[in-house]
């Protein structure tokens, strides 16, 4: 019998959450086969999905970075997988790669969008999940943002939101080797406790909690210089308030934002603020920085290696049928830094 690949395709676009059987269906196809390849391509197997925020932006029907994903098309989705054929001199069968080729099983990808494992992940003691996390688009998007947007300095004080996301997490470290006084922000104490005693954040403030705004101020008596914004909404307010002169303002994600109906976003009543104090505020897309990728995963394997840089990993098993599951986690906040979908263990034979 041929061999089916599950996937998920885009049924329905959410005007606010993703609605578990609605935005999206399963749907099993023939699975592409080794006859199926062209010169310049390769046929992949699926191990592990990244589920990431930006990925509710895809579905919305309007301008940006990346063109929205279409009614019927397979969701867009960042990837490790397994090379079981290629034509390709980019990698050859048995390789493991990562490549944009969505919530699917099995698939074939053009070479010019498959990346294989970095020179030196092995070296640092590197996990294959790794090539999603650190080094992956979430840990470069903290590498980038944090030092060519933010720019910490030993004994500035830096607040990172949604500090033990994916991104979150591997920016408040970098903020921590420059020798930042680093604050962060969590949805929960267990959260908090593993940035505190596990990362080494200064001070960690559980957004929840009924005195956060207190809280909050008396941990900047000398103001923010540096925000690394992954929320948005009430925490920028919070932030634009206590900002330093000069202060650096890093809008990398708005979260809070992604699933509301109203996308026009909330009124910041301390915008000013930018004007007084002279705040730089700016948006980056990692894609932004691509001609530098291999520098940035060379010095993030140094600090993985040395210890300076930790990272947390929330796997969910099952597969492509368990995206509503990861969705769910992704959006209330269940995960603690990198959130994939394992689709087949590595150590599990290839099978075209």
């Amino acid at each position: 019998m041929a061999r089916q690949s599950l996937q998920l395709e885009l049924v329905e676009r959410p005007t606010g959450e993703i609605v578990p059987g609605k935005t999206f269906r399963q749907r099993r196809v023939a699975a592409p086969t080794e006859a199926d390849l062209k010169d310049g391509q390769l046929l992949l197997e699926c191990l592990y999905i990244s589920y990431d925020p930006a990925m509710r932006g895809w579905l919305d029907d309007r301008r940006s970075y990346v063109p929205p994903v279409q009614i019927g098309e397979v969701m867009r989705a960042l990837a490790i997988a397994r090379v079981l054929a290629s034509r390709s001199t980019k990698a050859r069968p048995g390789d493991i790669v990562t490549a944009p080729m969505g919530i699917r099983e099995v698939g074939i990808m053009p070479e010019d969008q498959v990346e294989p494992a970095p020179a030196g992940a092995a070296a640092a003691g590197a996990r294959v999940t790794d090539l999603l996390g650190v080094f992956g688009a979430t840990g470069l998007t903290a590498y980038f943002g944090m030092t060519r947007i933010g720019e910490p300095k030993a004994g500035e004080t830096v607040v990172v939101s949604a500090a033990a996301g994916a991104t979150g997490s591997v920016a408040a470290q970098i903020a921590k080797i420059a020798g930042a006084r680093v604050i962060g922000t969590a949805g929960s104490d267990a959260k908090c406790r593993w940035l505190k005693e596990e990362l080494g954040l200064d001070i960690c403030l559980n957004y929840k909690d009924p005195l956060f705004k207190q809280k909050f101020k008396a941990a900047t008596p000398n103001y923010v210089d540096v925000y690394f914004d992954n929320v948005g909404g009430e925490q920028l307010e919070m932030a634009l308030a206590r900002a330093n002169t000069y202060a650096r303002f890093v809008c990398c994600g708005a979260i809070s934002q992604y699933n509301a109906k109203d996308k026009s976003g909330p009124t910041l009543k301390n915008f000013s603020n930018v004007i007084t104090q002279r705040i730089k505020m700016q948006g980056f897309i990692v894609f932004d920085y691509a001609k530098e990728y291999d520098a940035a995963r060379a010095q993030l394997a140094q600090w993985l290696g040395e210890g300076k840089l930790r990272r947390q990993e929330t796997i969910i098993k099952g597969g492509v049928a368990a995206s509503d599951e990861a969705f769910k986690q992704l959006f209330q906040g269940g995960n603690t830094g990198k959130l994939m979908v394992e689709v087949k263990n590595p150590g599990e034979t290839a099978r075209l």
